[in-house]
């Protein structure tokens, strides 16, 4: 079978890589193109674009972008009808892939769409296009398996590809990270401010202010694959910060602490186990907007998944010095609200189910292709 899978983030990327790696077990003669990054390319997918590339966030940014986001969306089909898949598997990145279901189900082209974008946040009216062109929605979230079954939309929950990509990580030794990352004893404080461009250097810069109030730590920044070390050093201005590219999950393991910016590394941290505060700040004009279209309690999936504040979220004006302070203050020293977060982790891990969401997903999809 030939499959054309999209993925515009980092995240999708390593969740599109574990399911090429399942596909190719069920179907071994699968051809692969894809939009995505090196994670993908390494299971044997062909890449058409990287999301480096493709990476735009908040209302104001997509609209200086435009020009850009509409040439990639027609070279996309152009590129789709030349290669005339079997399937067209989806990865989140809604925007986007919305528009290719459209075009790939008109033409006749199965469409898969893995992993949900969160249009029960916002955008709720997007259901009715999912059902008219998305042959089968794979969840990973419980609560969306009851929400896509409310408007009839052909789902399966398959669990939560992290689990897998958390569970099958080879860590190295602490003693090994700290060498090879040049740290010392102190306890490490993990630094976590996204992957793209804009969103990096508008949360490092009040992250980084952590380094003077906590001399007891060590501060290191998970960098993005994607983005260059002069970028980061531009942004933090100071010597005393350490970088770490590649090594996120050893990084989050051997750290007593965390800075997360919200997306899926809240849920990542919360899986490894490692006591966390969300940040999140947009641009003003993106925020305002979100603040009247979004209509969901919290922001962090580890919040949204629980229902409760299992991590305090510090939005937009509160993501400022002096909370963030006292939040961390907090996490270091406040032997109780520590315990309690990682009992909350562990019930987190029960309700997003077992191990085995690529194999699942990947099941469901070739199933799905068989002539019945």
């Amino acid at each position: 079978m030939k499959y054309y899978i999209i993925a515009g983030e980092a995240s999708g990327d390593l969740h599109g890589a574990n399911l090429i790696a399942a596909l190719r077990k069920l179907d071994t003669k699968a051809e692969i193109r894809a939009w995505g990054g090196d994670l993908m390319e390494a299971q044997g997918a062909e890449i058409v674009k990287h999301y480096r590339d493709l990476a735009f966030m908040g209302f104001s940014e997509v609209i200086m972008n435009l020009r850009t986001i509409l040439n990639n969306i027609s070279y996309c089909k152009k590129d789709i009808q030349s290669f005339k898949p079997d399937a067209v598997i989806l990865i989140d990145y809604p925007g986007f892939n919305l528009r290719m279901a459209q075009f790939a189900h008109n033409a006749g082209i199965k469409v898969f769409y893995y992993i949900s974008p969160q249009i029960w946040a916002w955008k709720k009216g997007r259901v009715h296009t999912i059902k008219k062109v998305v042959d089968k929605m794979l969840v990973i979230l419980p609560f969306e398996q009851d929400f896509y079954q409310q408007y009839d939309v052909d789902v399966d929950f398959v669990g939560h590809p992290l689990l897998d990509a958390i569970e099958n990580h080879q860590p190295q030794s602490e003693s090994d990270f700290r060498q090879k990352n040049g740290l010392d004893d102190r306890p490490i404080i993990a630094l976590l401010p996204g992957s793209r461009k804009q969103e990096v250097s508008r949360m490092l810069e009040t992250m980084s202010r952590m380094i003077p109030r906590f001399e007891a730590c060590q501060f290191v920044v998970g960098a993005a694959p994607s983005l260059e070390d002069s970028f980061y050093q531009a942004v933090t201005k100071g010597p005393s910060i350490h970088f770490v590219k590649g090594q996120t999950y050893d990084l989050l393991r051997y750290a007593t602490a965390a800075l997360v910016t919200s997306g899926t590394a809240t849920l990542e941290t919360a899986l490894i186990g490692t006591p966390q505060v969300v940040c999140y700040k947009g641009s003003q004009v993106s925020y305002q907007i979100a603040k009247r279209l979004i209509h969901v309690k919290y922001i962090s999936l580890v919040n949204l998944i629980m229902d409760s504040e299992v991590v305090t979220e510090l939005i937009q004006n509160d993501f400022n010095e002096k909370r963030l302070a006292a939040e961390l203050g907090g996490l270091l020293n406040d032997q109780q609200k520590r315990s309690k977060m990682l009992s909350d982790y562990q019930k987190l891990r029960e309700i997003l189910g077992g191990h085995g969401a690529s194999q699942k997903a990947a099941s469901v999809i070739v199933d799905e292709m068989k002539p019945h």
